[in-house]
């Protein structure tokens, strides 16, 4: 994320879109970016400067784990998997956030009635 986007994302955010990135099938950096990219219609730009520290904190956290494989150019790339553990906090994140966004739009829209 360009540094003025990154900033606009609240905490977590982009380990949550790179763990539902990674939840669709294992993937290196590069295909990461891109995917992001599509999912959200250009909206958000991941840059490796933010890419690469998130991957890192989730492979730590054993959130994903990561194995060199060569891609369909023939090049070594690290690809990454989501492991259990991965699964079980991306479920527990996108819970929150649904919680989360569904007080903002009723902060932002109070005459709005919701479904939930």
């Amino acid at each position: 994320m360009t540094e003025t986007n990154s900033r606009d994302l609240f905490p977590g955010a982009l380990e949550m879109m790179i763990l539902e990135s990674l939840r669709r099938e294992p993937a290196h950096g590069y295909a990461l970016v891109q995917h992001i990219q599509q999912r959200s219609n250009n909206l958000l730009q991941v840059e490796e400067g933010s890419l690469y520290p998130a991957l890192q904190r989730l492979l730590k956290a054993k959130l994903v784990k990561a194995e060199w494989k060569l891609s369909s150019t023939n090049r070594r790339v690290r690809t990454y998997q989501i492991t259990a553990a991965g699964l079980r906090r991306l479920e527990q994140q996108i819970s929150s956030f649904e919680r989360m966004f569904e007080g903002i739009s009723l902060v932002l829209n109070p005459g709005k009635v919701t479904t939930s």
